[in-house]
């Protein structure tokens, strides 16, 4: 088990130590793990042409520490507690002997269809325990997955398979979301129409949806496992190699491939869950995050599962079959830690309390929250109706790109304040800079947040076009790692994230590239041009405002219809959570004379706030700024 902090001042005295001397200080966490070769070096880096390097030549399967280093111990203890969608579906709970051998036994199959040490793996499939048996079992033999979530559409698992180049899809006939079923298979089958590195796809039976199986190239998974081995030997990787794969939206249309290698991923994400949530080896943890995003890598799989921990993977959505599920699920399973995001808080407070009310959340030591800034409101309720003013809210803030946790009260020890992230962990060191680049020191302090060195878990390269990670992240102030997030540390050096800085809106903790939205509007026959901006939005934290010039043609159409054509366009192109709340039909976009739009303009109507929309004389046409403000429905 590692090593955990247990008080405020062992913080203070652990975090001075990690920034004084990192590479010791990592080098005392790393040396907790199996490795079948130790590290030469702790780290090597350089930000400038962004090559970073840690437990240099080190050799370790993350696997082997998953699994042959605990099963001693912790054969017969659950692995992972899987909740289904419709809940008179019985429980099925792994122990993590039966996770090690159904690992093995997937990773045998892997194999034997001919994946190997450094193919890529898409993976688009429901919140099942075979999602992660089957990240798992590529990380057993050194493949590399990629999972895009069960919910993205056939052309943008296209553009991740075919960025990737994929040899394989793990997918499953449907999945269940409430009270719909989905056809999934159906999905990917579209979606390898224009995908030519694909050479097999296993199937896995979740609803028994009719499907297509093409021959030569799918099989059923239950099929592929029968007979097959339960004992794999783990491929040795290099600290260096890559783990896995995973797409994340841009402020260009094109999602970025963030690569996380072997070694520090490890060290990082097992580290950092076992502080931040202080868990104990009896406790139930609880994310109630997809895998398709990274905080069901970090903190579902990879992170809990180093530390020995229960998981709970739950496959539906907080309100089905009613507005308690969540809350039934927590007291069913005596969950200990919940960990989800403001959007869910923010959904399940319109229902009051009297849902929860109805159940027993006693067992609820740690509340944590992940996706966004959390708003004070949220945090209140949190706290005081699902925590019953007993549970500590760890409000996490990290990235896709971070790999795990960078700032957050440790659960219990870290006095907390509502809507910050309050101080960094160790060996994470934060820098607030001003739009030029210069350090904003001290507090009460407001500016671009950065991270001057590097940690264990930070992104590599995006995969296949490293020059566009250094533009992204590095090339924006020197030697500092950009996280394009704007910052405010306040007068007892607590930090509160503020939100992006950039053409990124975070929806429901999703973050969406505005490019991306607007590339899947205007791929609509009728339209010539858009533009798409975020907004406050009580429930989602923000959502999309677009708004959409038409051509001549349109006139002869009802503008409903076209609002509800232009809402299919963008879920079939991007996902159903790409799709704009607000749609206003616009003749012109306000732009400058240089052909730049105003965007600043737009998003302050579709906040409702125009009562000063600051200097519209550089504009090509300042009348248009009026149109759009009627239009909306709002007086100057």
């Amino acid at each position: 088990m590692l090593s955990k902090i247990n008080t405020l001042s062992g913080y203070l005295y652990e975090y001075q130590k990690s920034i004084a001397n990192p590479e010791d200080f990592w080098d005392s966490v790393a040396q907790q793990f199996y490795w079948r070769k130790t590290w030469d070096k702790v780290v090597d880096w350089n930000f400038d042409n962004l090559d970073v390097k840690w437990f240099i030549n080190g050799k370790v399967n993350i696997t082997e520490n998953i699994f042959e280093k605990n099963l001693f111990m912790l054969g017969d203890k659950p692995a992972i507690i899987f909740e289904a969608n419709d809940p008179n579906e019985p429980t099925v709970t792994l122990t993590y002997r039966q996770l090690y051998e159904k690992v093995s036994q997937f990773a045998n199959v892997l194999l034997a269809n001919g994946i190997r040490k450094g193919d890529r793996v898409a993976i688009y499939i429901p919140m099942v325990p075979e999602a992660a048996i089957a990240m798992l079992a590529c990380a057993r033999i050194g493949a590399i997955h990629s999972v895009v979530f069960a919910g993205f559409s056939a052309s943008s698992l296209a553009d991740r398979i075919n960025d990737a180049e994929a040899k394989m899809v793990i997918t499953s006939d449907g999945n269940y979301r409430g009270a719909k079923s989905i056809e999934v298979k159906a999905v990917v089958d579209e979606a390898l129409e224009t995908c030519s590195s694909v050479q097999k796809v296993i199937v896995l039976e979740r609803t028994k949806t009719p499907v297509t199986m093409k021959e030569g190239r799918d099989i059923w998974w239950h099929d592929a496992i029968k007979g097959v081995a339960t004992e794999n030997k783990a491929e040795e990787m290099d600290s260096e190699d890559m783990l896995f794969i995973l797409y994340t939206s841009g402020s260009t249309g094109k999602p970025k491939g963030v690569v996380h290698t072997t070694g520090g991923y490890m060290v990082y994400t097992a580290y950092t869950f076992r502080n931040v949530f202080q868990y104990e080896p009896q406790d139930i943890f609880w994310c109630t995050a997809d895998v398709g995003w990274v905080t069901g890598h970090s903190y579902i799989v990879y992170g809990p599962l180093l530390n020995g921990a229960t998981v709970v993977m739950f496959e539906g959505v907080p309100t089905y079959p009613d507005v308690d599920r969540f809350w039934d699920v927590v007291e069913k399973h005596k969950v200990t830690h919940l960990y989800t995001a403001p959007t869910a808080i923010r959904a399940l407070m319109a229902y009051g309390t009297e849902p929860i009310q109805k159940h027993d959340l006693s067992s609820l030591k740690v509340l944590g929250s992940v996706g966004e800034p959390i708003n004070e409101e949220a945090w209140q309720w949190y706290y005081h109706h699902v925590g019953k003013g007993n549970c500590p809210v760890v409000d996490t803030w990290w990235q896709t790109e971070t790999g795990g946790m960078m700032m957050s009260p440790l659960a219990g020890i870290t006095p907390t304040k509502p809507g910050y992230a309050t101080l960094p962990l160790p060996g994470i060191q934060p820098i607030i800079v001003d739009n030029e680049g210069n350090e904003l020191k001290g507090n009460n302090v407001e500016g671009n947040l950065c991270i001057k060195f590097p940690w264990p878990s930070m992104i590599r390269t995006t995969y296949g076009d490293h020059e566009r990670c250094i533009n992204t992240y590095f090339r924006s102030f020197k030697n500092l790692y950009f996280t394009g997030d704007g910052v405010k540390r306040d007068a007892d050096g607590y930090y509160r994230i503020l939100g992006r800085v950039d053409d990124v809106i975070n929806v429901s903790g999703h973050r969406l590239g505005t490019a991306e939205v607007e590339n899947a509007i205007n791929s609509h026959p009728l339209v010539l041009e858009s533009a798409v901006v975020g907004y406050p939005h009580d429930i989602k934290g923000q959502g999309i405002y677009a708004y959409v010039i038409l051509d001549s043609a349109s006139q002869n159409h009802e503008a409903d219809k076209i609002k509800q054509s232009l809402l299919t366009t963008v879920t079939k192109v991007i996902g159903p959570i790409a799709k704009p709340d607000v749609i206003q039909i616009v003749s012109g976009l306000p732009k400058t004379r240089s052909g730049k739009i105003m965007r600043r303009i737009l998003r302050k109507v579709a906040e409702g706030d125009v009562s000063n929309l600051g200097d519209t004389s550089t504009l090509l046409d300042p009348s248009i700024v009026d149109e759009i403000v009627s239009g909306a429905g709002l007086k100057k």
